[in-house]
């Protein structure tokens, strides 16, 4: 008996395995529960070879391997551990593909210096924390349908005091209708505020008690408060970077392209919400044709329910408004577009059909890292996979302010920096 157990059970961990480089997309439910099980599996491959080879230590003492299904069950196991050990190791190619995307996206020598690791992290994931890094929580910025709307603020503890620290504003994912900032980005947070980043982790309101485009307002509404406040936690309000990931992608590429729109901004149409960067992760782009690139027509059916309260027969304008797609002009932000190659909920079809409208319509730069081996949500555990990415984004971003401020230009108070993306601006960033 014992050693059919000790099949079962690593029967049940290799189909986990397989999950991982064979995911299944067809179907809501179906991809949902396989995205769930592979990004667990894959993103804490070796946490899981740890507790599998626990339980076949106690199995074996157990006497599993008495008998044949015993032993063919650790002959499983230890194919399965060989597969999630090559797993772990393919994570590397994440630092590969954002230096291509670097170098793609800006020119030669972009793409340098990705590759640093801290090995602490990975092995002990959690808590999620930085010595180097106060977080101060739950500050409100504003008040909507009678609730508090509160974001958090990560800054480096030895800022001096008046320091002036380029930010990055960061929007949570959930499908528009869960998730928190205390739950999601803290990997990225924590280390961009580690190397002289100040950090903003926003919560907004979600569907279905949300009818879009509030989730857009009260995220235009705290930038706005970032402008005006953001001084007093030492940062920088000239240079505001904005990324998130999923929906939180979708929201934040719609914040950097609908800057200063008095439509989203009521009560508040002079405020300042231009960003001189986007880092969408993972992100839905388009609402109109959501079943163009998609693997399943589940997601049309959601979005006209819950998130936009309206249908798509009856009001396409209001789809179309809604969708970074069809919102890019010439004088969009420079984009990093990261997204999943293994993505079960969000096709990395629907990140190259945004790029390649963005590199047609926007004369800003932009570059694309599709990340081998990815599932979606892949970066909110401190992986390999993600801090080679987060190590990609910082120089994205270190680029594009060094091109923005290179050529001396004054910074100019609440309303930022005027882009200039100068050839000799960039060859200077590069060189960083």
């Amino acid at each position: 008996m014992t050693s059919w157990l000790f099949l079962l059970v690593c029967l049940a961990g290799a189909a986990l395995v397989w999950n991982v480089f064979r995911p299944i997309r067809a179907g809501a439910r179906l991809s949902a529960v396989s995205f769930f099980l592979g990004w667990l599996t894959g993103e804490l491959a070796l946490h899981h070879i740890l507790w599998q080879g626990v339980a076949t230590v106690v199995f074996v003492a157990m006497g599993a391997l008495d008998a044949w299904p015993g032993r063919v069950g650790l002959a499983i196991a230890i194919a399965s551990w060989a597969a999630l050990l090559f797993h772990t190791v393919r994570g590397f190619e994440a630092g590969r593909a954002v230096a291509r995307a670097l170098e793609e996206g800006i020119g030669p020598g972009a793409g340098a210096r990705t590759e640093r690791l801290e090995w602490g992290p990975i092995l002990a994931p959690f808590p999620i924390r930085h010595p180097d890094v106060e977080r101060i929580r739950d500050i409100r910025y504003g008040r909507a349908t009678a609730v508090d709307l509160c974001l958090d603020v990560y800054r480096p503890r030895s800022a001096p005091p008046g320091a002036a620290l380029p930010v990055f504003f960061y929007v949570h994912g959930g499908g528009w209708m869960i998730g928190t900032k205390d739950t999601q980005g803290l990997p990225l947070m924590f280390h961009l505020a580690s190397q002289g980043w100040v950090c903003v982790n926003v919560n907004y309101r979600l569907s279905p008690h949300a009818t879009f485009p509030d989730h857009l307002v009260d995220l235009k509404r705290a930038l706005a408060w970032l402008r005006a406040h953001g001084a007093e936690y030492g940062a920088d309000p000239g240079f505001v970077a904005v990324g998130g990931g999923s929906a939180g992608g979708h929201l934040a590429a719609l914040l950097a392209l609908t800057a200063n729109d008095p439509e989203y901004q009521p009560g508040f149409e002079d405020a300042d919400t231009r960003v001189q960067a986007c880092v969408p992760i993972y992100g839905v782009y388009d609402f109109v044709e959501p079943g163009g690139t998609w693997h399943h027509r589940e997601l049309l059916p959601v979005l006209e329910r819950h998130i936009m309260k309206t249908t798509l027969a009856e009001d396409p304008k209001a789809f179309e408004k809604a969708s970074p797609l069809h919102r890019i002009g010439p004088d969009a932000p420079p984009f990093f577009v990261v997204h999943g190659a293994a993505d079960t909920l969000v096709p990395p079809e629907e990140a190259r059909a945004f790029v390649r409208a963005l590199r047609e319509r926007s004369r800003a730069l932009v570059a694309y890292a599709e990340i081998p081996g990815a599932q979606h949500a892949f970066e909110l555990f401190p992986s390999v996979r993600s801090q080679l990415v987060r190590n990609g984004i910082e120089r994205f971003l270190a680029v594009v302010r060094s091109a923005q401020v290179g050529e001396g230009q004054a910074r100019t108070g609440s309303k930022g920096y005027e882009p200039t993306h100068s050839e000799p601006a960039l060859q200077e960033a590069q060189k960083l």
